[in-house]
């Protein structure tokens, strides 16, 4: 059946020959909603999901923008989240969220010391997180963490690698506490040619599971490895890492990743390695939920140019961009371009894209069976297990 989404979506990309505006708000307002949609209205076309929805990945950080979050999870249908939330901001997201948020453990990223957070840091924390009901901690060892640390005068040995000794000291700590592990292995195709294109540095995009595979058969208790896995672009890649380690699982984060990746293969071999893995596959969304985007900020700002939103409004919009994009995906047969605009194409092809351009958005129209162990039971057969077991 198809669900909400009925105006024809463009199927050719058109360009814009006139410059792309100015203001950083309004582009933000722009590719978060290409369409002009009106989010809370397509909400109620596209209807509640098969099952209410647990969002595997996400980030809460801050109470105000919680509850304008919550409004979006109502709306689409999200009933539970697991949030990568500052330990800072962990209490007034939880007063604000209540059972409908379970927390992973993070370091602390906004240090002025990375290293020290890194290494030292994340170790101290892991008592405090547990305290807070934490049963999962999260490494990120994306191969830009290497030049965040050598700027901050520590060696990329001890703590890129998702093998490296301080990440063997935490999954060390991790499991006397009896938490499982979550990691960000690798990042698009797209940087790999781009980014770090100088595999000398940053190692080739395979290099990356090297020490991860060794991670899960070192420390077996279960893991979920962020985003398909690092690697949403091959299947039969991913294919070959869940049958090597039965203790892994996988979350479908990262929405525009997603979306330009899982867009690309088609309808039977997505479905099929959905039904073969079943339950251990996980919806996820990566939506960043912060106070921050409930003011414009300081145009003098460096972080300015970054900002998502300005407003209420620009919030509630930016999160159901997400998952009104998925759903789309994921429900609903509908092609077009993308409703969020994707700057990964403009990386990889300038002459052809801009930074508000989109990729196709492709209709996988999974059969409700399928929905329902992906949106929820795989979840509640994995995460929410262990945390059930293990007091969280």
């Amino acid at each position: 059946m198809r669900r909400g989404y009925d105006r024809q979506m463009s199927t050719k990309r058109t360009r814009d020959p006139s410059p792309p505006p100015v203001d950083p708000i309004e582009r933000a307002r722009i590719a978060a909603n290409r369409f002009g949609l009106d989010y809370a209205a397509e909400a109620v076309r596209l209807g509640q999901p098969v099952v209410p929805i647990i969002d595997a990945h996400m980030h809460i950080n801050g109470p105000k923008s919680a509850r304008i979050f919550l409004e979006v999870a109502d709306a689409y249908g999200i009933e539970r989240v697991y949030s990568q939330t500052q330990i800072a901001a962990h209490d007034e997201v939880s007063a604000v969220m209540g059972d409908r948020a379970r927390f992973i453990a993070i370091p602390n990223y906004g240090s002025d010391d990375i290293g020290h957070a890194m290494r030292e840091g994340f170790l101290d924390l892991l008592p405090e997180w547990h305290e807070r009901g934490a049963r999962c901690v999260k490494l990120w060892s994306a191969p830009r963490l290497r030049d965040y640390v050598e700027k901050a005068g520590v060696d990329p040995e001890e703590v890129v690698a998702a093998d490296a000794p301080w990440r063997r000291r935490i999954m060390d700590r991790a499991s006397e506490l009896n938490m499982m592990g979550m990691i960000h292995i690798a990042d698009p195709d797209t940087w790999f040619k781009t980014t770090y294109a100088d595999s000398t540095r940053y190692g080739t995009k395979r290099d990356q599971y090297v020490g991860l595979e060794r991670m899960l058969a070192i420390y077996t208790q279960p893991w979920m490895a962020a985003h398909m896995g690092g690697w949403p672009e091959d299947l039969a890649f991913l294919t070959g890492l869940l049958e090597r380690h039965d203790n892994l699982i996988l979350d479908a984060s990262a929405t525009k990743w997603m979306v330009r990746e899982l867009s690309k293969h088609p309808r039977d071999a997505f479905l099929g390695f959905l039904e073969r893995f079943n339950g251990r596959i996980l919806f996820g969304s990566d939506i960043v939920v912060s106070d921050e985007h409930l003011e414009a900020g300081d145009p003098d700002s460096p972080r300015f140019g970054a900002t998502l939103a300005a407003s209420d409004d620009d919030a509630f919009n930016l999160y159901a961009s997400r998952y009104w994009a998925l759903r789309t995906m994921y429900e609903s047969g509908d092609r077009g371009e993308s409703n969020i605009a994707d700057p990964d194409l403009a990386m990889v092809d300038p002459e052809r894209y801009d930074e508000l351009s989109a990729p196709q958005l492709t209709g996988h129209q999974l059969p409700e069976d399928v929905l329902t162990v992906f949106y929820r039971s795989a979840a509640e057969r994995t995460l929410d297990a262990w945390y059930a077991a293990h007091g969280g």
